[in-house]
């Protein structure tokens, strides 16, 4: 494989099948050299083509090796055979990233395995981490690790999610055909207008359209593989999030970094407060949950703290 500074596609084996990625070299990459590498996880219901492709060259530019990749059925990685694109499912996103760091392992110029997830990213890092002990450091950034405790504040929606997840999970088993739905209440096809002003939180909401939204930054239309769409019965995963119930387990240094002022905090401070390990918390006012994934000023901060903490 010939390697270029920048972007190179490439693909590693999971599940039996093809997942591909982009791995990201630095300026100046020299194969015959030794480089940290980082494997990174992104947020649901992403691809490659959003935080990854704002992240990796990021990383790349301080020096390290960032692998970004579609999970299974997701983006231009294939589904298992007989089952649909857009299943997006907790566990297989822990396998899948231990599949990532066994690529890495197989480079000759990567000396040293890092994880970097972002939201739903920080529970897979976190979670794949517990018993995975290639990977030396991790790092969370608007982190979903405590999401139980998060999305079980109120019960009843939670129990009407479940019911709607067991509904559709019957109804693609018996029809053999996919069910697809719009998890956050967001289609293709919403005006930030349409989707606002029927919001129950219409900050949240508009942070949310701005960046996922048929206009947003990296909604469907600039991303050409992504769709707000996903298969209906994912609630009886992603409502299961292990990395607050494992955090005593992991032992590898830990960085969390989240915006106070965000309304998923909690998710970060939940899993902070049961750590044991040796971690480093940045905790900062002035940035949303969304505002890391795309404005430069708080990827900046972001960054460079990751940076900084994976060159100790």
């Amino acid at each position: 494989m010939e390697l270029q500074v920048g972007k190179n596609k490439v693909t590693f084996k999971s599940f039996g099948v093809e997942l591909a990625g982009d791995l990201y070299l630095p300026e100046g990459f020299d194969a015959n050299q030794k480089y940290k590498a980082i494997v990174g996880a992104s947020p649901f219901p992403q691809v490659k083509d959003q935080i990854p492709a704002t992240y990796g060259p990021e990383m790349a530019k301080r020096g390290f090796i960032y692998l970004g990749f579609d999970y299974l059925g997701m983006g231009d990685s294939p589904a298992l055979p007989g089952e649909f694109k857009q299943s997006r499912y907790m566990f297989r996103l822990i396998e899948n990233t231990w599949d990532a760091v066994s690529y890495l392992g197989t480079l000759p110029f990567v000396e040293e395995i890092h994880g970097l997830g972002v939201c739903q990213g920080g529970s897979i890092i976190a979670s794949a981490a517990v018993t995975d002990h290639r990977i030396k450091k991790i790092a969370t950034v608007s982190g979903m690790m405590a999401a139980d405790g998060f999305q079980w504040t109120d019960k009843e929606m939670a129990y009407q999610m479940i019911a709607a997840a067991n509904a559709s999970m019957q109804k693609q088993y018996e029809t053999g055909a996919p069910d697809y739905v719009a998890p956050f209440g967001l289609d293709d096809e919403q005006s930030r207008e349409e989707f606002v002003g029927t919001a129950a939180y219409p900050a949240m909401a508009g942070e949310t359209y701005d960046y996922y939204g048929r206009d947003g930054f990296r909604g469907p239309k600039a991303v050409e593989n992504y769709t707000n769409m996903h298969i209906g019965d994912q609630a009886m995963q992603s409502l299961i999030s292990i990395g607050e119930a494992y955090a005593d387990k992991i032992v590898q240094p830990t960085l969390v970094v989240y915006g106070t002022t965000a309304s998923t905090a909690p998710c970060s401070t939940g899993f902070i407060e049961k750590l044991t390990n040796e971690h480093e918390v940045l905790a900062v006012d002035e940035f949303s949950h969304v505002d890391f994934y795309y404005k430069p000023e708080a990827v900046k901060v972001s960054t460079d703290a990751v940076a900084k903490f994976f060159n100790k």
